[in-house]
């Protein structure tokens, strides 16, 4: 009881201190206003003191604030009825006769303002106002937690009693890889997930005769600590290691015909992008078209900040919906609208955005002056960017999934995109992306605390799409993009900068020795017509080639008879790891440097080209093989085992999308309550696999709630 009580009192004391400081603030305000504005005066027209002046703030300042507290909420309620445009207007008046009647009323007999000038002080005294006490309270994480409760509280009684059983919440670290969640464990970054995991209240150190972790990569509990109350179990991706595929596999069920984040279809000659709204719509309907089914949330679910439905009923900031027509089908109550209609929200999130940009400046600029390698661009629209997905979408998908578990919905399946957007221009493992880490974990820490007030007990789960694999960029490596080489190999003129570059001169090189001519300038005078040249798209390390003339997938055969340089020019070089192509003889073949060619029938993971790509690798190219839109080329980059690195065809430092490290290993942080994800000696493998165990423990919550006898709790545990 005295834990309790003096929580209550610091609580109140920070209220207290919060309110006193806001009033201290809106009296400098006042006096400021007073200096400036002709028209608004503090003192008698004899004169005053400044001490009887400040006083005349302070009273003043007062009693607007309390106007504004006890008034305001009544007079927003009688204008409901008013037109919005209307309402608009008298918003401002309304504030400025508030502002009138506060100087009427103020205790020290002083102050007086011309009707217009009070409309102006009082806009700037709330807009100063509601910014102190947004600042002060943008890391108090209980004090917005007790707002959105009371409320969620205040809409609960539209909505019908939620069931008993247990519901399922599934918060998506985007991009944060099985490696990178363990080291941020290890290191104390994130505080909620370490005490998850050891049982106790954070992270523990193993005992020193206990330093081996278990196979499925979950640090043990410390030695007579509590029984961890979650399990982290690895999984591995795909070829394509990226959310688009991910994600659709894990709401939808399938990842078929989804062989990068971006493709060209020659049967359509458009080019697919996981994260335009169109394509994002189309692969939703091919996945329920595949699987027959909904979705993982079609019964009583939510879907925040993602790019699929899931088949949600409630849906904010969903990217499949977006391409739609405005219809209430697409509009969320828990949306941006429903977020930034309350003030304090606004001010906190627009507050905390302003600051990122600044961190986002003050990170880059120090980079640049400690000649950081590697390192990308960040200049532009980019610290905007950062901002918008490490605050913003942040902010709201956290309110709208706080709303779902105070309104006791069934499934919920949010994604925070923070660590992804951050690691691919600063690094996976830099400062910048644990400092992200760090404010993750507390949306995970407040996300539990609400979970306390939920009208049904939740299951928290947490799992990331994909991981992140270090490394420069191929450019910066070797001088010219994925693009310069491919048409260096089919003897295209390409720009100077890759002329002048050492795999450049040896891509004419490697033309020129294969179409057995003399060195030369030009190699081709002939310049074919643009729908005849090659479309070359990078989705991270992942390269994919389409000639968009051909109306079918090329093979082999084609490609060296139309462009004899060029297979051998991309296979040899030393930033490719491996080539898949499809053959006339062998179905498909991938390629490696100084001749490698096996047939897919007879490929493995050791040896060959696929060798450093570790386990897995071979089934994963087989599996794209048979996608209807692989492209002609397709191209994953080279792979460095011992430090982990890939080389990006696009300009990232972190990055995702093909075969090689980190990237392929993401992780799946689930309660003990819920039946172990995989069974011994079993791996789970791709994202459809991820879908089949959320339908399971989906089954399970739903099922009869049997209390486990200690025997059956200890078999489960095993």
């Amino acid at each position: 009881m005295r834990g309790v009580g003096g929580v209550r009192w610091r609580r109140i004391a920070s209220q207290v201190g919060r309110s006193v400081a806001v009033w201290a603030v809106s009296t400098v305000t006042m006096l400021v206003l007073a200096a400036l504005l002709p028209d608004f005066q503090l003192q008698s027209a004899d004169g005053d003191s400044a001490t009887r002046i400040a006083v005349a703030a302070a009273c003043g300042a007062g009693a607007f604030g309390i106007l504004s507290a006890v008034v305001w909420p009544l007079l927003v309620r009688l204008l409901l009825l008013v037109p919005a445009l209307v309402l608009g207007l008298l918003v401002f008046f309304l504030n400025g006769s508030l502002l009138l009647l506060a100087l009427r009323i103020n205790p020290s007999g002083r102050g007086e303002a011309a009707p217009e000038t009070a409309v102006i002080v009082a806009a700037v005294m709330s807009a100063v106002a509601s910014a102190t006490g947004a600042a002060l309270a943008v890391r108090d994480d209980e004090t917005y937690r007790r707002r959105l409760h009371r409320l969620a509280t205040r809409d609960r009684r539209a909505h019908p009693p939620c069931p008993p059983a247990p519901g399922l919440l599934c918060v998506q670290l985007d991009g944060v890889g099985h490696d990178v969640l363990v080291d941020a464990v290890r290191k104390g970054l994130m505080p909620t997930v370490g005490r998850w995991l050891s049982g106790g209240d954070g992270p523990q150190p193993t005992s020193a005769g206990d330093r081996t972790p278990p196979a499925d990569g979950t640090p043990r509990p410390a030695v007579g600590r509590v029984r961890s109350s979650h399990r982290l179990t690895p999984w591995r991706t795909d070829w394509s290691s990226q959310t688009g595929a991910s994600q659709l596999g894990i709401l939808h069920g399938s990842t078929f015909d989804v062989p990068a984040f971006r493709w060209y279809e020659k049967d359509r000659g458009e080019v697919m992008v996981c994260n335009r709204p169109t394509s994002a719509a189309e692969l939703q309907r091919r996945a329920i078209l595949h699987t027959g089914d909904g979705g993982l949330l079609t019964v009583d679910g939510a879907s925040r900040g993602n790019l699929f439905s899931g088949g949600a009923g409630e849906q904010a900031l969903v990217l499949s919906i977006a391409a739609r027509r405005r219809s209430p089908a697409n509009r969320s109550r828990a949306g941006y609208f429903a977020y930034f209609c309350d003030p304090a929200g606004a001010v906190r999130t627009a507050l905390s955005f302003v600051a990122e940009v600044a961190r986002e400046i003050g990170q880059s600029t120090r980079a640049r002056l400690r000649g950081q390698r590697p390192r990308v661009g960040r200049g532009g629209l980019y610290p905007f960017v950062r901002a918008f997905a490490t605050v913003v979408e942040r902010d709201v998908v956290v309110a709208a999934v706080m709303g779902d578990m105070l309104a006791g919905r069934t499934a919920v399946y949010a994604d925070l995109v923070a660590y992804d957007e951050v690691a691919h221009h600063s690094g996976p493992r830099s400062r910048d992306a644990e400092k992200v880490l760090r404010r993750l974990d507390r949306s995970l820490a407040l996300l539990e605390r609400v979970a306390e007030h939920a009208p049904r007990p939740y299951r928290i789960v947490v799992l990331s799409d994909h991981g992140q694999s270090p490394g420069e960029t191929f450019r910066a490596r070797y001088g010219l993009t994925l693009g310069d080489l491919v048409r260096a190999g089919c003897g295209l003129p390409v720009p100077r900068r890759a002329q002048r570059t050492r795999s450049g001169a040896e891509a004419r090189a490697a033309v020129r020795a294969a179409l057995r001519r003399p060195v030369e300038e030009k190699v081709d005078h002939h310049r074919p017509s643009r729908r005849s040249e090659p479309i070359v798209l990078a989705s991270g390390n992942l390269g994919l080639i389409s000639f968009p003339d051909v109306p079918h997938r090329m093979t082999k055969e084609e490609i060296d008879a139309r462009h004899p340089a060029l297979l051998t020019t991309l296979a040899n070089h030393p930033g490719i790891g491996f080539l898949l192509v499809r053959s006339e003889e062998h179905g498909g073949v991938v390629l490696g440097a100084h001749g490698a060619e096996i047939p897919l029938a007879e490929l493995d993971d050791e040896p060959g080209p696929l060798a450093r790509f570790g386990p897995g690798a071979a089934d994963a190219v087989r599996r794209t093989h048979s996608f209807p839109h692989t492209a002609d080329i397709m191209v994953n980059s080279a792979y460095d085992p011992a430090d982990g690195e890939v080389l990006a065809f696009e300009e990232q430092i972190g990055s995702h999308g093909g075969l090689g490290g980190a990237q392929s290993h993401p992780f799946l942080l689930s309660p003990r309550e819920l039946s172990a994800p995989a069974g011994d000696g079993e791996e789970l493998t791709g994202a459809e696999h991820i879908h089949r165990v959320l339908r399971r423990w989906l089954s399970e919550l739903d099922g009869p709630q049997v209390p486990l006898t200690p025997d059956v709790e200890e078999e489960r545990a095993a």
